[in-house]
């Protein structure tokens, strides 16, 4: 019974799961690792899962958490992962649907390779917020749930994050005719 509802609860929020993972991990075998992982964690954990709360959030944090993890554990054996993965193009949706803002209007027209990259090269605490808030649409307060931090700070790594978007993918908007260069 356990497993089915958990199932019921999982199955619709692997994509959002594996976008998440991606652009987190940056290649696609960490990053069916990390879901996959997740998935195990949060089975073994579902008992405190409480019904008619949000399990996205929850589910995300358990990835998040994860991750967090892994890349702690990287860093102390000092593993780079430096792949970028190219095949983000079947999972990307629809990055301004928050708020236009002029970083989400450059990303929409530009090559998603060097989208992807330019958010997998940005500062753990950044990237995470961005991914969370760019890719898979989430809220603030649900961004700040999942991370296990206040709002502010959120909002404080979402415009820091912005800011470092957008100076890696100018020159890339200007190469490709999307803005104009300045003079």
């Amino acid at each position: 019974m356990a497993q089915k509802r958990f199932e019921m609860h999982l199955n619709p929020n692997l994509d959002g799961s594996y976008r998440i993972a991606l652009n987190l991990a940056g290649n696609t075998e960490d990053a069916s690792d990390l879901v996959q992982e997740s998935a195990l964690r949060a089975f073994r954990s579902f008992r405190t899962f409480q019904e008619g709360t949000n399990f996205r959030a929850w589910f995300y944090r358990i990835i998040t958490n994860l991750f967090l993890e892994w890349s702690r554990k990287r860093q102390r054996e000092h593993i780079s992962n430096e792949d970028v993965d190219v095949y983000l193009n079947n999972h990307f949706h629809n990055v301004s649907s928050h708020s236009p803002s002029p970083v989400a209007d450059m990303i929409e027209k530009m090559d998603i390779e060097r989208v992807h990259y330019a958010i997998h090269s940005l500062p753990e605490e950044y990237r995470i917020a961005a991914t969370l808030y760019f890719i898979d649409d989430l809220s603030y307060q649900e961004i700040a749930n999942i991370v296990d931090c206040p709002v502010g700070t959120v909002r404080s790594r979402l415009h820091r994050g912005r800011r470092l978007l957008k100076k890696a993918l100018r020159p890339i908007a200007e190469q490709q005719g999307i803005i104009a260069a300045c003079a």
